[in-house]
């Protein structure tokens, strides 16, 4: 089941059609109801979620209470949860940053957020680049590059992710603009970070199937990105495979092929570790597993590393379970979910939803996981 985060900022672009610039803001949002201006951005929203219909059955709504998305979700007749309540009958960038928060906290597979550049800094503050998020064009201002170019493409591309098909995740600036100098004819931006938006559209294709040099190429490039992001101190279990082979290559270490390696700080620990061996260092170590799609059926769990037994898992989390894989391997499921198989139904179902896979040099995709 795909879990989709959803926030709506019923107040985003309150202020535009009444000239005002803008809706950041108690007075402004006075103001513009002042002017008889109305709520758009729950119907923004509505045009998202109508691409989503033909497949409710694959999505899970976890959202926010009332008008932040309880009342919209349930008369479009979603499976929906609903998180947390609103303090007061007019949302505030709190409740923002609230909502977002429980969402990091029921990791979700991504966000999808209607509002404009006040909502996305919000949120951004919160989630930074530990989740995948996507905007709905809902507000005045619209500087920031983690946006649909339209509410329906925004429902395009979570129904693509919720169908598996390959989506690529890229980091896109925040950046919001001063209000005040804006309404006197004055575009002063700010950066306030960077937050991973899914890409819609055509992949470039930089392997060729079949094609050996080049795979090497794509593999070397896999594990550069994985060496440079290991942290100090983290406890590295090194999966079976070719593929997790040339992250031991790209550090000078000794591989076992058809084992399971620990590595702590760029450093061989021990070869060929058992389950106990991880269980011990788990209860030592931050651990985190990097593994690869193993066989043509889309197995990471349950197939040549059965060392990451089910207690291990669980020890584990789902956040600190890495995938890499080439996207020639990817395209050749042909859709297909990748499969977990600890032999824990319950645990099984926690893996569930959609994952991200490193494809390459800072090159990361979602793709589904399923039972």
């Amino acid at each position: 089941m795909f879990t989709l985060g959803l926030i709506i900022n019923p107040l985003a672009g309150i202020g535009g059609s009444v000239g005002l610039k803008g809706s950041d803001g108690a007075e402004i949002v006075k103001e513009a109801f002042s002017r008889g201006a109305t709520c758009k951005s729950s119907e923004r929203t509505r045009l998202a979620l109508n691409v989503l219909t033909a497949i409710k059955d694959q999505i899970k709504i976890i959202t926010c209470p009332q008008a932040m998305g309880e009342n919209l979700v349930a008369e479009m007749g979603f499976d929906h949860q609903v998180l947390g309540r609103i303090a007061t009958n007019e949302t505030t960038a709190n409740d923002t940053c609230i909502a977002a928060q429980q969402l990091l906290d029921q990791k979700v597979d991504i966000i999808l957020f209607a509002g404009g550049d006040g909502t996305a800094r919000d949120i951004c503050s919160v989630v930074a680049d530990n989740i995948p998020v996507l905007g709905i064009p809902a507000g005045v201002k619209i500087h920031s590059a983690v946006y649909a170019v339209t509410p329906k493409a925004a429902g395009e591309v979570i129904a693509q992710l919720a169908s598996g098909d390959l989506i690529d995740v890229k980091s896109h600036d925040v950046r919001d603009i001063d209000e005040d100098a804006f309404r006197n004819n004055i575009v002063q931006a700010k950066l306030y970070g960077e937050m991973r938006v899914p890409q819609a559209g055509q992949f470039v294709q930089s392997v060729k199937q079949g094609g050996i040099e080049i795979e090497e190429l794509v593999l070397q490039d896999i594990a550069a990105d994985i060496v440079q992001n290991m942290e100090d101190d983290v406890l590295y279990l090194i999966g079976s495979g070719k593929t997790t082979q040339a992250i031991m290559d790209e550090l000078g270490l000794d591989n076992t092929l058809l084992g399971i390696d620990a590595v702590l700080n760029q450093a061989l620990l021990q070869s060929d570790v058992s389950e106990l061996d991880i269980l011990t260092y788990v209860d030592q170590y931050a651990c985190k597993a990097v593994i690869s799609i193993i066989g043509g059926q889309g197995h990471i769990i349950g197939r040549g590393n059965q060392q990451l037994s089910a207690e291990v898992l669980k020890k584990l989390g789902k956040e600190n379970i890495q995938v890499i894989s080439t996207k020639a391997k990817i395209r050749a499921l042909e859709g297909r979910p990748l499969i977990v198989d600890s032999g824990d139904n319950e645990l099984d179902e926690h893996f569930s939803g959609a994952i991200e896979v490193t494809t390459g040099f800072q090159d990361q995709i979602i793709y589904p996981v399923g039972l």
